[in-house]
């Protein structure tokens, strides 16, 4: 296990981190991606942290805040030292009946953080995430809520998911001017399978110095092998329940074809080396893998010890690279004698 500088900050997290969405079970969305249990969900936790995974990811929302629960207890039931771990959860989503038990007002983030602090029995939370963006609540409102929450040291660090890279930049930019604390990640949708996010957000990740967490690397079970072509998927797959994240399926098909090559040269599985491509990419600071089981983690864990080869990495990002969009192939005409420059200059 590898572990990678988390944003700008002198912290230090896991190249994968576990992530909780498969634990509780509670609701009608949240049942179809998993019901794990404390005793299941500590098997989970505690293998996880065998294999030097020091990052746990989950949210107030995942199945109506069981999972910020059983979490919270797997740590107490094994024994771990706080400072051996760090914990993230998000707010953002709808936790209750009252019109203001949602967005990113500091109305809610203010009472969602004490409840998420009960659930997860912990005096603080490492990483504190906006979970989407929220079009009726200022950006600047939800920033100085959590500086708010830094300065009082209910959280650590403050982070974002789901957000475009102009509104992210936006919120630095308050945060600068301000003297506030700033995103120092973004949780977002990554997979070979669906590689939009290098147009913008990974330019901007790159310049700003801010993390990229990864969430769904196997685009919902999509890159795990279980799919084929033709329709059909494995009895009882997550996919067959719940058909998320939308995926561009001629594409990503043609991404498993080129995974399963490599996975089978190799003799390892192909959300493996899924996985693999994903830990290569320079901008990614840490993937978020869940599982239902143990045999599940352990084959997801197994992905640190592939080290991909030139060849390998080329005809991967070949068959799944991104149609051309401008202004991005503007870029691309325009930019190439001063790229050559930098190369023979040695700048680059």
């Amino acid at each position: 296990m590898r572990y990678k500088k988390f944003g700008s900050t002198g912290l230090f997290v896991s190249e994968l981190c576990l992530g909780t969405m498969t634990f509780g079970g509670e609701g009608e969305l949240w049942s179809k991606i998993g019901n794990l249990q404390q005793e299941d969900a500590n098997r989970l936790v505690g293998r996880a942290l065998d294999a030097g995974v020091n990052f746990i990811d989950t949210a107030d929302v995942y199945s109506e805040g069981r999972s910020e629960i059983i979490t919270g207890q797997a740590l107490r039931d094994l024994k771990v030292a706080r400072d051996d771990v760090v914990i993230a959860t998000k707010v953002f989503g709808q936790t209750g009946a009252g019109v203001n038990a949602r967005g990113n007002s500091r109305f809610h983030i203010l009472d969602s953080v004490k409840k998420s602090l009960s659930r997860l029995q912990l005096d603080h939370i490492d990483l504190y995430q906006i979970h989407g963006f929220d079009p009726a609540t200022p950006v600047e409102e939800t920033v100085r809520a959590l500086d708010n929450l830094v300065q009082h040291g209910h959280v650590r660090y403050v982070g974002v998911s789901n957000w475009a890279a102009w509104q992210i930049m936006k919120a630095l930019g308050i945060a600068e001017r301000l003297g506030l604390a700033r995103f120092e990640s973004l949780q977002a949708y990554y997979t070979i399978a669906g590689r939009d996010l290098e147009r913008e957000l990974v330019p901007m990740l790159q310049s700003e110095g801010v993390g990229l967490m990864v969430w769904s690397p196997l685009a919902g079970g999509l890159l795990s092998g279980k799919y084929g072509r033709d329709g059909s998927a494995e009895a009882g797959s997550r996919r067959a329940a719940f058909d998320f994240p939308p995926v561009d399926r001629d594409r990503a098909y043609d991404s498993i074809d080129a995974l399963k090559s490599v996975a089978d040269e190799r003799g390892v599985s192909v959300a493996q080396v899924a996985l693999a491509w994903l830990l290569h990419q320079q901008v990614v600071t840490s993937v978020i893998i869940g599982a239902k089981r143990v045999d599940q983690l352990d084959d997801n864990l197994a992905a640190t010890g592939i080290k991909l080869t030139q060849d390998e990495l080329a005809a991967l990002d070949k068959v799944s690279a991104l149609p051309p969009e401008y202004p991005g192939w503007m870029h691309v005409r325009q930019g190439e004698f001063r790229r050559k420059q930098l190369l023979e200059s040695g700048a680059a």
